[in-house]
């Protein structure tokens, strides 16, 4: 029987049927009529007006008319102009620490076949969190350049730990296991960080603004100094779009269609360390954009990694710069930093994915 034939027998018309649209691998089909051009556009024009929102929007309110002058013919003394030239580092930084995160996440949910994979969650964070304090207690670091090299260390030292836990036992490194062993070992490390922190009042007042994951204050050296490696982790994992589409069918299936899943999870880690610990050392930790971003982009896109990842760039950076100018507003004329509001606007949405069954099934 052709599959038009069956298509009618159960109510459909045969043109539908010959068009189908199944559900992927994980758990989400594409819609008949989807435009996924037409919801990138509206993405990338949503992330534009997030970002002009970021110029103008603060303790002291600009017209969007003035940004645009502001960017475009710059004038030294004119005060609203110097008001906007202090916000575009604001925002650049946004933009930076929001792909990486964004990229990094959707990539671990990926390579762990795990939905609730973030690298908060797996410990990553933790790991790079832990590996700063470390160097601001013993060494004294006090610069976005000297934090890198210890977020980069701790995100793969950390990484690796986890790994190797989740791996023992007969099963291997299961979704469940890796959660659980992200989870149990990131609560250690933040047990030894407050070791330290309470026995030095010096590290305290350090680390103090940079734990809640805020992006005022940044400067263009601190950016320029993550740059380069956000730059080799980004491209790094835009590569892999393809393997975590074959990883989400299982090992055995990715192998039978000539993937090396280890090999491909060796060098998308290299890609998240470098993401995560770019990100944690230029803002902080700053949790659940990577974990939201790649459900949210699930239900628009469809769960192709060769559209998620790269569009994860895109919608990371909107959500982590809107948490940052509602914080700006939302307790003038102080500001709640960007961090806090991202954690308060994730966990709603993301327990709302979830009771609604729109969680991805990896």
């Amino acid at each position: 029987m052709t599959i038009g034939a069956l298509a009618t027998r159960e109510g459909a018309t045969p043109a539908t049927a010959t068009c189908p649209s199944p559900p992927g691998p994980h758990g989400y089909g594409v819609p008949r009529g989807y435009s996924r051009r037409r919801r990138i556009l509206w993405l990338a024009a949503a992330l534009a007006l997030i970002v002009l929102a970021s110029l103008a929007v603060g303790a002291r309110s600009i017209a969007p008319s003035t940004v645009l002058d502001a960017v475009f013919h710059f004038d030294p003394a004119n005060g609203d102009h110097a008001v906007v030239a202090s916000r575009v580092v604001r925002t650049v930084a946004g933009l930076v620490v929001g792909m990486s995160l964004g990229l990094a996440g959707t990539s671990m949910q990926g390579v762990a076949r795990n939905p609730l994979a973030d690298p908060g969650i797996l410990g990553v964070n933790a790991g790079a969190s832990l590996a700063v304090v470390a160097g601001i207690f013993f060494l004294g670091a006090a610069s976005v350049s000297s934090y890198l090299w210890f977020a980069f260390a701790g995100s793969a030292v950390s990484a690796v730990v986890v790994y190797a836990v989740a791996s023992l036992g007969r099963s291997g490194a299961t979704p469940v296991k890796l959660a659980l062993a992200g989870a149990a070992i990131a609560s250690g490390m933040g047990s030894l960080m407050s070791a330290m922190l309470v026995s030095s009042r010096d590290s305290l007042e350090l680390f103090r603004s940079w734990q809640v994951g805020a992006l005022v204050g940044k400067s263009w050296d601190s950016i320029l100094s993550v740059l380069p490696f956000v730059g080799v982790g980004t491209a790094i994992l835009l590569c892999t779009g393809r393997l975590l589409n074959t990883l989400a069918l299982g090992e055995d299936m990715a192998r039978g269609l000539g993937q090396r899943p280890g090999l491909g999870r060796a060098v998308s880690a290299v890609g998240i360390v470098l993401l995560c610990g770019s990100a944690v050392a230029l803002a902080g930790p700053i949790a659940f954009i990577g974990l939201v971003v790649p459900h949210l982009l699930r239900a628009l896109v469809g769960p192709d990694y060769r559209w998620l990842l790269p569009l994860s760039l895109l919608a990371a950076p909107a959500v982590l710069l809107l948490a940052d100018v509602m914080g700006r507003v939302i307790l003038l004329p102080g500001e709640v930093p960007a961090g806090i509001l991202a954690a308060m606007m994730g966990a709603p949405v993301f327990i709302a994915v979830v009771r609604r069954g729109k969680r991805a099934e990896l």
